[in-house]
């Protein structure tokens, strides 16, 4: 600390010390020192990032809302403003609506299986049966396959005179339809090629989420005289709550995004039966050259998606709100 003499005023005054305040460092928003040199660097690294995000998500985005208020075409005519009538069409559209309740009812149809098969598969694994990296293969090695190869594998499953499956129904003396090509059986044909695919994902999940449920737990559920049943559904069920929410939430948005399979094994038929809102947008987009009109369905699409996905996040935020009650 350092002293300062002040003298004082007036006859016969002394002087007298004082000690001064030590000098306070205004850091405020002053940066340190090399600070500029680190932000330089983290927007260099951020960079490529950026503007691929910007080239490929952000500017599609702005460019096709832009479009849907157009008459554009493929062919490069019809570029001029239109205003609201993409939509008004769309929403008189009974096509568009149409595709729209096909994905949802592949939705609904496909979400369950692939929740409850996948959590069985991962307790019947985490049971400790023998050879668990071939059975942990066995369940996850399909989702690695792509979707043209599973196509034309259940293509063929699926073929009505040469298919093993109605082979073994012609053998027991059951009726054999005609999988793809008939109404009533084709979006069922779809969701079943479609569990066998992807259930290996929500299994890894599963068996991940059992795997990190401590021992303790069911030690002491057996000291209480808790059974097998009961602590499955006191301490195994409640436990995978959270990986079961997001399952569903994952499953719901891929479920409303599905096309490949669809397109490749029935092509929307027969009849429109199984046409996925997102091949509708394909078709009107690429088969109908109306690039306006699809982008004004892709964005009422993307409008239901929301809807779905906030309505999801509201009804887990309540689960948990209940359960910490």
């Amino acid at each position: 600390m350092t002293t300062t003499t002040v003298k004082a005023r007036g006859a016969g005054a002394g002087t007298t010390t004082r000690s001064a305040a030590p000098e306070r460092v205004r850091t405020g928003s002053r940066l340190k020192p090399g600070a500029h040199k680190d932000n330089r660097i983290g927007w260099g690294f951020a960079a490529p990032f950026a503007i691929l995000f910007g080239l490929f998500l952000v500017w599609p985005v702005i460019h096709g809302l832009y479009l849907s208020f157009t008459g554009q075409s493929l062919t490069g005519s019809g570029g001029e403003l239109i205003g609201v009538a993409n939509y008004a069409e769309a929403f008189a559209d009974g096509d568009m609506w149409r595709s729209m309740a096909n994905t949802l009812w592949f939705t609904v149809l496909s979400t369950i299986p692939l929740v409850v098969i996948a959590l069985l598969l991962a307790l019947l694994v985490n049971t400790g049966l023998p050879g668990q990296w071939l059975w942990r293969l066995s369940f996850f090695l399909p989702y690695l396959l792509a979707s043209t190869v599973v196509s034309l594998f259940w293509i063929q499953l699926y073929s009505p005179t040469l298919g093993p499956i109605n082979t073994v129904l012609a053998t027991v003396g059951l009726p054999q339809p005609a999988w793809l090509q008939d109404p009533n059986t084709a979006m069922i044909a779809v969701v079943a090629t479609t569990v066998w695919w992807t259930v290996g994902f929500n299994f890894l999940l599963y068996l991940a989420a059992l795997q990190n449920i401590p021992d303790q737990q069911y030690e002491a559920a057996s000291l209480d005289g808790a059974g097998r049943w009961r602590s499955l559904l006191s301490i195994t069920i409640p436990q995978l709550g959270p990986t079961t929410g997001l399952i569903v939430i994952l499953q719901v948005l891929a479920s409303l995004k599905v096309f490949d399979q669809i397109y490749q094994m029935t092509t929307g038929g027969p009849a429109g039966s199984t046409r996925s809102a997102v091949q509708y947008i394909f078709d009107t987009g690429f088969t109908g050259y109306r690039f306006g009109y699809s982008s004004a369905i892709s964005y009422i699409f993307f409008a239901l998606i929301i809807v779905i996905s906030v309505a999801q996040f509201a009804i887990a935020a309540q689960r948990r709100k209940g359960a910490q009650r």
